[in-house]
């Protein structure tokens, strides 16, 4: 279990997006921080700018991107998970772009579903269920050790 990791990603719990026209400007924070300075809306997806962002604290590798299903190419796979792995969904469908990012916590009792620490979860980082069906893949994050890691990180 990567404890560094849930512990900076639990420190966000509760942050939300503000309604209407006005920002929550720690989400926007998330973006600037991991190079996406052009973003200017809480409204744009940032599950995966939260991921990224969680993950740079944390000095762990990262996907520096915006898409979900960018980090199924981050870490390594696993088949059993670990309190703090990157777990991925898809959206829409299996074989669309789009997709949900987040940090395993456990299975549901049922094991139907997956609880998921993350962010833009109903518009707020919390802890929130997903369905087992909806999978792509768990991924464990290497820690980066090195300045030689850390360039090639950003």
């Amino acid at each position: 279990m990567n404890t560094i990791l849930i512990h900076i990603a639990l420190s966000q719990y509760g942050v939300t997006e503000e309604p209407g026209k006005e920002h929550n400007p720690v989400i926007l924070n998330y973006f600037k921080e991991i190079g996406h300075t052009w973003v200017e809306s809480d409204e744009t997806a940032w599950c995966s700018a939260y991921t990224n962002w969680v993950a740079l604290r944390a000095a762990c590798e990262r996907s520096n991107q915006l898409t979900a299903r960018s980090w199924l190419l981050v870490g390594i796979p696993v088949s059993i998970p670990q309190i703090g792995d990157i777990v991925v969904f898809w959206r829409e469908s299996p074989d669309s772009w789009k997709g949900h990012v987040g940090f395993f916590i456990a299975y549901s009792e049922d094991g139907q579903n997956i609880y998921v620490l993350g962010g833009n979860q109903n518009n707020q980082v919390c802890i929130k269920a997903y369905p087992v069906a909806r999978l792509l893949g768990f991924r464990r994050l290497k820690m980066l050790d090195n300045i030689t890691d850390l360039k090639l990180a950003a």
